[in-house]
């Protein structure tokens, strides 16, 4: 080792840092030779001088690539303690490498040369305060990062070249194994198998990843462990990451692929360098060889668990069936607004209703966005679905279907001729490229040209054929679909059906469904078929009418038992209010109220009078509204003596009264209507 002489008793008197580093936990376990060279370099400082005291190694970047600084403690430790000044010399087998970035090598070298710290390797020891040595340095800097460039260039240029031909040997899942000739096959433990094969399975009854791992809970799920393990079996439970990761994994299809994933960098605002890894999308994928090799299923089946786990994924706007009873859960949107509406429950009973979601998030409510109770809407929608799924409806699609699909054979046909005539004239091609003479290359060349674009053109017409074939939706046999529709009612009603599989069905046909206000008591409901059909609706708003046996039983008790008990009673009957609630004190006096129910005191009026909630009950209106007539004198009331108003009334202020309220809602809609499109009224 040459330049002993640069070293003197200052260098001496600090520490002498041994810098220890292997790029990955492989090289640690295998380079053994290469590490016991770099903890020999103790002794070499100990021959330049360095007392034992002051010789300190530094191995905590043992299995870290030298790549980014930010990812090794140990070489910003080395870094700290130069800038201290309390190190004299930096020994490493080759001081190059102590970085493989240029530029935080050449930090360093100006960290050295401002606090006099030498580097010394096997070529020599390194002054960074002489020009020569620095230089030096600088080149063999600049010579190692070109170095590695060309190496990775090369490994990555045959890496692709391999994987282009489906040769390259990438790391397989769970599941899948190299056989003994190097080929992809399935893992031959039985266990295994079966696990694997499960995920699949228990996917196609539950639709998603979540319930995968449900129906796995207590089971063992296999894996295959990596780093300094690597291949080792090992077993564990069925987390939703891994399960989502079996089923988006084309190895089980049978697919061979190279280049699903792409490597980001990106600084933070300490300076650290971050690697980041982003799927790409399936059209970008480098290589992609389908049925290269065995798997647990076939591409088709892996394309359409692709398409339904996008299905599930909400964050893309998407609204997938939930466990909930409402059927039109995801699926029902707002006619005023054209919003999505949401599934709200109450907590009182768990009844739902469907309300607005720009009403609730963005605190805008259009003059049309209103929330409607569930039990209003799902039995509309399901009894349009059942009705349209009646044998003699069937009947009607399936020769509809029929007709679709002769207009398919007639199209095939006539692509089938398309590629008997292109075979024709690519053997006519053919045949006279083999008459002419090898030596007359005139016109072998231009029958050789000839020969080539009837084969493109067979090729073309093939390629056309084949996509028509695969175009063609399959039809089921008519009479296993008649004998389905004739026991759909009682799937749907059956207790082993679930919600979600109900909402499955419903939406194999119907695509979306409109709720639009009409007034107080009605809404316009539009279901929408995947054919782009639409059937329309006009149903009850109000579900909360109470059931007329219960009125009449509080009518009967009401003389002998108070407002409690003949809540009780109803109770143990078995009867619930209109909001299938259990009665209450509330509900009693509210029955009461509503159906002039009780003592005089209780009802005020007199022959040929009614109170104010009942004539907003006839009236199709809310309470509120009337109110407002009375303080005006439109309306003539009077007041009893327990303050409620008693209002005359009789067939003819009656129809006064609804033509009054009909003239007032057509207002509102000119109203609401010109206020969406900024005109005057």
């Amino acid at each position: 080792m040459s330049g002993s002489q640069k070293i003197t008793s200052s260098h001496r008197s600090r520490l002498a840092l041994i810098y220890v580093r292997q790029s990955t936990l492989l090289q640690v376990r295998e380079n053994t030779e290469s590490t016991a060279r770099q903890y020999g370099l103790a002794d070499r400082a100990r021959e330049l001088g360095w007392s034992e005291t002051s010789i300190s190694v530094v191995d905590a970047d043992l299995g870290v690539s030298g790549r980014f600084s930010g990812l090794r403690a140990g070489f910003q430790q080395l870094v700290a303690r130069v800038c201290l000044g309390e190190v004299g010399a930096v020994f490493g087998l080759e001081v190059s490498r102590l970085a493989r970035s240029s530029a935080e090598f050449g930090r360093l070298l100006e960290f050295a040369r401002l606090t006099d710290t030498l580097l010394i390797d096997a070529d020599g020891v390194y002054d960074l305060a002489d020009f020569n040595d620095r230089l030096v340095l600088g080149l063999k800097s600049t010579m190692s990062e070109a170095e590695l460039h060309i190496l990775a260039g090369r490994l990555h240029g045959a890496r692709k070249a391999a994987a282009g031909r489906g040769d390259l040997q990438l790391p397989l899942p769970v599941g899948m194994v190299y056989d003994d000739d190097g080929l992809i096959t399935v893992d031959p433990d039985e266990e295994v198998q079966t696990a694997v094969a499960d995920v699949f399975a228990l996917f196609d009854q539950h639709g998603s990843a979540l319930g995968v791992v449900r129906a796995f809970a207590g089971r063992r799920f296999p894996r295959r462990d990596t780093g300094v393990w690597d291949g080792r079996l090992g077993w564990g439970r069925l987390t939703h990451g891994r399960a989502a990761s079996v089923l988006k994994n084309p190895a089980y299809a049978g697919a061979y692929v190279f280049g699903r994933a792409v490597s980001t960098r990106k600084v933070r605002p300490d300076g650290t360098v971050v690697t980041h890894v982003n799927r790409r999308p399936r059209d970008q994928w480098a290589v992609l060889i389908p049925d290269h090799h065995e798997g647990y299923i076939s591409w088709q089946r892996y394309l359409q668990i692709e398409s339904r786990l996008a299905a599930n994924r909400t964050s893309t706007g998407a609204r997938p069936p939930r466990e909930g009873p409402p059927v039109c859960q995801g699926i029902i949107f707002c006619g005023s607004c054209g919003f999505p509406m949401n599934t709200r429950y109450r907590r009182a009973d768990g009844t739902a209703d469907y309300v607005c979601t720009r009403a609730r998030s963005d605190a805008i409510q259009t003059p049309g966005c209103h929330s409607i109770a569930a039990a209003a809407v799902d039995p509309q929608v399901v009894r349009v679905l059942l009705a349209a799924l009646v044998p003699e409806q069937v009947h009607l699609a399936l020769s509809a279907a029929d007709e679709v699909h002769h207009r398919h054979q007639r199209s095939h046909r006539a692509a089938e001729l398309a590629v008997e005539r292109a075979r024709y004239e690519a053997d006519r091609a053919e045949r006279a490229f083999g008459q002419v003479e090898p030596e007359n290359r005139l016109v072998a060349r231009s029958l050789e040209s000839r020969w080539e674009a009837r084969l493109t053109a067979v090729a073309q017409a093939e390629t056309a054929l084949a996509d028509l074939i695969a175009a063609e939706p399959a039809l089921p046999q008519p009479a296993r679909l008649q004998q389905l529709t004739r026991d759909l009612p009682e799937l749907w009603q059956a207790p082993t059906t679930t919600a979600k599989d109900r909402k499955r069905l419903l939406r194999t046909l119907i695509a979306d469904v409109t709720m639009r206000h009409v007034d107080n008591a009605r809404a316009h409901i539009g279901v929408r078929w995947h054919t782009g059909a639409v059937d329309e609706i006009t149903c009850d708003r109000r579900t909360n009418r109470n059931p007329t046996q219960a009125v009449d039983i509080v009518r009967e008790l009401l003389k002998v038992r108070s407002d409690a008990e003949i809540a009780e009673h109803l109770n143990s009957l078995g009867f619930k209010t209109g909001n299938s609630r259990p009665f209450t004190v509330n509900s009693i006096r509210h029955i009461r109220q509503q159906h002039a129910i009780g003592s005089k005191r209780n009802n005020p009026t007199g022959p040929g009078e009614i109170t104010v909630p009942q004539a907003a009950l006839i009236l199709g209106i809310h309470e509120a509204a009337i109110y407002p007539w009375i303080r005006s004198g439109e309306m003539v009331a009077h007041q009893a003596r327990n303050r409620r108003w008693c209002i005359p009334w009789d067939e003819q202020i009656e129809t006064c009264w609804k033509q009054h309220v009909a003239e007032s809602h057509h207002l509102k809609r000119r109203a609401n209507t010109n206020y969406e499109t900024g005109q005057a009224v």
